[in-house]
């Protein structure tokens, strides 16, 4: 009997040791993922390109605005806020929402979601002027959207119409990507084609190469926004790794190698040198470290004191900002 307990207990070990990864569990992957979910949905929806977790730096305060996510299309774009809520949310006279958790029983009280996408509409308009591009007025549209199907909002019809729930945000259709739905104003579709490309394909660049938060992408389509800070393990690793910087990389991929008993005691990290003349990964040939599979990162999540550790097992990918 003892013996069969031991067994059980060197199984349940192994088990822990790797399979069990408390970094992914712990930490609250939700809201980041479902940002790169409406943001694949929008881009399906409407094509044009998606911007997310930018970090646009405001003059008046100095320090930087978070915003969800951009959606750029022909003739207009759109700031977009994404709150991954779940409860029951009702609107107060000044604009504010409750949120009550279904679970907890506690009512969270959040300023105007509107007000605030608005407000960072307005300092990313000042940014893009300082940066070279003055935008027709009323370029920007602003929307709010609550993707997650456990919330409900009393009542519906007293919210502005710029936030879309999740019952409307399931019944758009890719085949209405033309036609926009009332999503999209379509206000300066009838302006010059020359001027729209124009504005377009700066605001594009300009996006393409603003402060954005680094982005951690996790095994089981989770996403992490926020700082990468650093590898930690052996020092042969670390070692091999030296060159992974976000100086010098934009992009790094995880890959399985070599097979030790029930996971890979080795993985394999890709990464291409960053191209400072596209902001983004160069065209030269991809080179590659092997490294321990222990071996972690270290991570600060966006609005979060605590910084992360992760395994490399558990990572697919690194996007860095420069």
């Amino acid at each position: 009997m003892w013996i069969e307990i031991l067994c059980c207990l060197f199984i349940y070990i192994l088990f822990r040791l790797f399979f069990y990864d408390d970094d992914v569990l712990e930490t609250e992957t939700s809201d980041s993922s479902a940002l790169f979910v409406v943001a694949n949905r929008f881009e399906k929806l409407y094509g044009g390109k998606v911007y997310v977790g930018l970090r646009i730096p405001d003059a008046d305060t100095g320090s930087r605005q978070n915003v969800d996510m951009v959606l750029v299309t022909e003739g207009e774009a759109v700031v977009i806020s994404v709150k991954n809520l779940s409860g029951i949310v009702t609107l107060n006279a000044d604009g504010s929402w409750n949120c009550e958790s279904r679970n907890k029983h506690k009512i969270e009280r959040l300023p105007d979601p509107l007000m605030e996408t608005k407000k960072q509409a307005s300092i990313l308009e000042s940014y893009l002027e300082q940066r070279g591009v003055a935008l027709p007025e009323g370029y920007f549209s602003c929307k709010v959207v609550l993707p997650n199907p456990k919330l409900c909002i009393i009542p519906s019809c007293d919210f502005p119409s710029e936030v879309i729930t999740y019952d409307q945000w399931i019944k758009q259709k890719p085949e209405y990507k033309n036609m926009f739905s009332g999503w999209l104003k379509g206000a300066f579709r009838s302006g010059k084609k020359e001027m729209q490309e124009s504005i377009q394909e700066k605001l594009n660049f300009i996006l393409s190469t603003a402060p954005m938060w680094d982005r951690l992408e996790l095994k089981g389509n989770k996403y992490v926004l926020g700082e990468f800070l650093e590898f930690k393990g052996k020092q042969e690793d670390i070692q091999d790794l030296k060159n992974i910087k976000r100086s010098k990389v934009s992009h790094l991929i995880i890959q399985k190698t070599s097979m030790f008993g029930f996971a890979p005691s080795k993985l394999q990290v890709l990464y291409s040198p960053r191209d400072y003349r596209s902001e983004g990964t160069s065209d030269s040939e991809s080179k590659e470290v092997t490294v321990r599979s222990s071996t972690e990162v270290l991570f600060q999540p966006q609005n979060s004191a605590k910084v992360r550790k992760f395994k490399l097992s558990s990572i697919v990918s690194l996007s860095l900002t420069a």
